[in-house]
């Protein structure tokens, strides 16, 4: 009986450990995650018109290549036990270019060998959100969240075929509200799993004459050397999907970016 009682007096006081440590990473005043992105990117590109009483549609897939190593940054100001504000910056800079090996021409005209297509794009994203923790325990906690998502997409097509060039760029910034959920599970004082999604409608912002959304999803593991210093990894993904109507037809592009995160975390 004796034995009983200290094996559950040990369990008892392991458990309290246990649960004071995870809680204590949990209560980290603030937390900034510096890291990267693996970013591969595809789009898809679609057209829409009425030309003659016939409705004509276009659509092709594209991509740029190799993936790009773009910059990731968020942090998460706790300003009370169920309350924080969380901030996302993500910057995805791309440019391919498509040369003309040898000659090509048809009927009458002739493009030169050396003529080349380049294309460049730029996306960035910004978010500044509130969470609260509806649901808030020792080793996991379900927050829901609310704030406003800044986007940015700027395109640029350079085009040379012998004197000839051609270029033209676009540029359309916006912002919006956005809604989010995350989910953290903090088993002890060494580790941290953390899943998180957000929402943006353009209707609900200042995006000018572009309808669609953004939609994001990320998950991410830290462990902590110390309580104030750690790694991270994980995996990012979205989706924007954008069209905008004109009165010939409307233009659409649906551009996605995914891949593996990995950085360094500090907490205070």
């Amino acid at each position: 009986m004796m034995q009983l009682k200290h094996l559950g007096l040990a369990l008892a006081v392991t458990t309290a450990l246990f649960a004071g440590a995870a809680q204590a990473q949990q209560n980290d005043r603030f937390t900034l995650r510096v890291g990267a992105m693996d970013a591969d990117a595809s789009s898809e590109l679609t057209a829409r018109t009425r030309f003659m009483g016939q409705d004509l549609r276009y659509s092709q897939d594209f991509d740029f290549g190799s993936d790009e190593i773009s910059p990731r940054i968020d942090g998460t100001f706790r300003f009370s036990d169920r309350q924080r504000l969380v901030f996302d910056y993500f910057q995805y800079d791309k440019e391919k270019t498509a040369t003309l090996d040898g000659d090509l021409s048809f009927d009458d005209v002739t493009i030169p060998a050396g003529s080349f297509a380049r294309a460049e794009v730029e996306f960035t994203l910004a978010s500044l959100m509130y969470d609260y923790a509806v649901v808030d325990t020792d080793q996991f906690e379900l927050g829901l969240q609310i704030g406003a998502e800044w986007a940015k997409l700027d395109g640029t097509l350079l085009a040379e075929a012998g004197q000839y060039r051609y270029r033209d760029s676009e540029q359309q910034d916006g912002y919006a509200p956005v809604v989010g959920a995350r989910f953290t599970i903090t088993p002890n004082e060494k580790w941290l799993i953390n899943l998180q999604g957000q929402y943006l409608d353009a209707d609900w912002g200042d995006f000018g004459d572009y309808d669609g959304s953004i939609s994001r999803a990320n998950a991410a593991v830290e462990y902590r050397f110390t309580p104030m210093f750690g790694v991270f990894v994980g995996y990012d993904w979205f989706k924007l999907d954008a069209q905008r109507d004109g009165r010939d037809g409307s233009l659409g592009l649906d551009h996605r970016f995914k891949g593996p995160v990995a950085g360094v975390s500090f907490s205070f």
